[in-house]
């Protein structure tokens, strides 16, 4: 043996004897999860439902009546009356949830993202439901319970849930429009749905699809996930189960994050990319639904160009759009503070497009104001200007890939803590200390949680909807 494959086995082994505790929520298996092994007896949305009433009285059982409670545990969600506990907290974003119409304009299904929750979506499903709409928030496999539920789930049984709740849709409102907004991961699982109907022609086609910070390509890296999380099934390295083991404080999101669950992610987005790749190929292109994307030119977690050339380039039709939402160029005058601001946007506005752009960001250099700027598709010139009467607010340099979904009133991840101090606030948390002080990492702290143009994002998407459904 080499002394680099000596390396390559040793190093993780050495790593997984060390770091951070696991605790249940990181090791209990919970039965009722759809999965492959008993996604044959769930026929319907009703059936889903059921199940997943079942998951979480048993993760009442096996979690919440195991967990101490008291002061000490004020931030963990799984101990009982705590300030993150979210069965406190009403209605239960957790859980699937529909707001339902009597005569409805459509209906629209949001899908949230990795290791999120239906919370995640909740302000574009109530706007929506104010405008007619019957909205439906998926609960996707695996989440809203415990990270423990991501070491197992795998994409397809993701997908199979989208399809039982667009059956639903589609069956209780025949001959209406019926929308996604797919947020992160949700983006590919809406893409690939869309991909099936336009395939087997016995599915619903979507109307359109709005696809928020959507993950169409992530690192690399990822695909090293596969090696990673099978080495955790060997005794003793349980913890290469995780790429990070964290506190549990936040009520909707887990902030723990599996190997499995990359993995996933990397063969999702491989599947979708390499069919809308061949699609591309043949003679008729890919005829999708129109699309909308919104996205901030800077995003940690995802491909940022992956957006461009591996989905929208690849579509036929000049009917889709880009709006992105560029880094604060009035605040990067020092290079203390932005390494490579946009390079994104950069390449965008030298490239002629398929796809109509509108551009969010600062109205010059030297102003703070936000304007966003359209350009038509196969265009050159920006043609139309929207000043959205706002400013970039301070100490904020751009958004971020989790902001977008979340406006700055948010009582949970918002700019400033609600009126009631005893509800839990995780947003804009102004904290400085020592470094290793703290619980919470300091790129949690540092990242924005909330979109301070979500009014436009908002209006872009009922906007969007509403013309593809007419």
């Amino acid at each position: 043996m080499t002394r680099l494959m000596l390396i390559c086995v040793l190093l993780p082994a050495l790593v997984a004897c060390d770091g951070p505790k696991l605790h249940l929520w990181h090791t209990v298996d919970l039965e009722e999860e759809f999965s492959r092994t008993n996604a044959q007896s769930i026929e319907t949305f009703a059936d889903y439902l059921e199940l997943e009433s079942r998951l979480f009285d048993e993760l009442d059982r096996k979690v919440f009546a195991r967990v101490a409670t008291g002061r000490n545990q004020m931030l963990n969600r799984y101990s009982a009356g705590s300030a993150a506990d979210p069965r406190d907290i009403k209605p239960q974003w957790n859980r699937s949830f529909e707001l339902p119409q009597t005569q409805p304009s459509g209906a629209v299904l949001l899908l949230h993202g990795m290791s999120d929750s239906p919370y995640s979506l909740r302000s574009l499903g109530e706007a929506l439901h104010a405008r007619g709409y019957h909205v439906l928030g998926l609960r996707l496999p695996g989440h809203g319970t415990i990270p423990a539920g991501l070491k197992s789930v795998r994409w397809q049984e993701m997908a199979a849930s989208v399809t039982l709740a667009m059956s639903h849709l589609a069956q209780q409102w025949p001959g209406k429009p019926i929308h996604i907004i797919g947020y992160s991961t949700g983006a590919p699982l809406a893409l690939n749905y869309a991909l099936d109907a336009e395939q087997s022609g016995s599915r619903s086609m979507p109307a359109s699809l709005v696809l928020i910070s959507p993950a169409i390509g992530v690192s690399p890296a990822a695909g090293l996930a596969t090696w990673k999380r099978r080495l955790s099934l060997l005794p003793g390295l349980e913890r290469l189960s995780w790429l990070s083991i964290e506190p549990e404080f936040d009520p909707y999101k887990y902030n723990s994050f599996a190997t499995n669950a990359a993995e996933q992610v990397h063969r999702l987005t491989q599947a979708v990319t390499g069919r809308l790749a061949e699609r591309a190929g043949n003679s008729d292109g890919v005829l999708l639904p129109p699309i909308l994307v919104l996205k901030s030119t800077v995003d940690a977690t995802v491909s940022a160009s992956a957006v461009v050339d591996r989905l929208l380039k690849k579509l036929s039709a000049a009917r889709h759009e880009l709006v992105l939402y560029d880094i604060n160029r009035s605040a990067i005058a020092s290079p203390l503070l932005v390494d490579d601001p946009g390079p994104l946007t950069g390449r965008l506005l030298e490239e002629d497009l398929p796809f109509a752009l509108t551009l969010v960001g600062s109205e010059s250099e030297h102003s703070a104001a936000v304007v966003a700027r359209r350009r038509a598709a196969n265009a050159s010139e920006f043609t139309s200007s929207l000043d959205l009467e706002q400013s970039w607010p301070r100490g904020v340099i751009s958004l971020s890939h989790v902001a977008l979904p979340f406006p700055a009133n948010d009582p949970l991840y918002g700019r400033t803590p609600p009126a009631d101090d005893s509800v839990l606030f995780l947003g804009q948390i102004p904290v400085q200390g020592e470094r290793g002080l703290l619980v919470i990492s300091s790129d949690w702290l540092l990242r924005l949680r909330h979109n301070p143009f979500y009014s436009h994002l908002e209006q872009r998407s009922i906007d969007w909807i509403e013309a593809a459904g007419n």
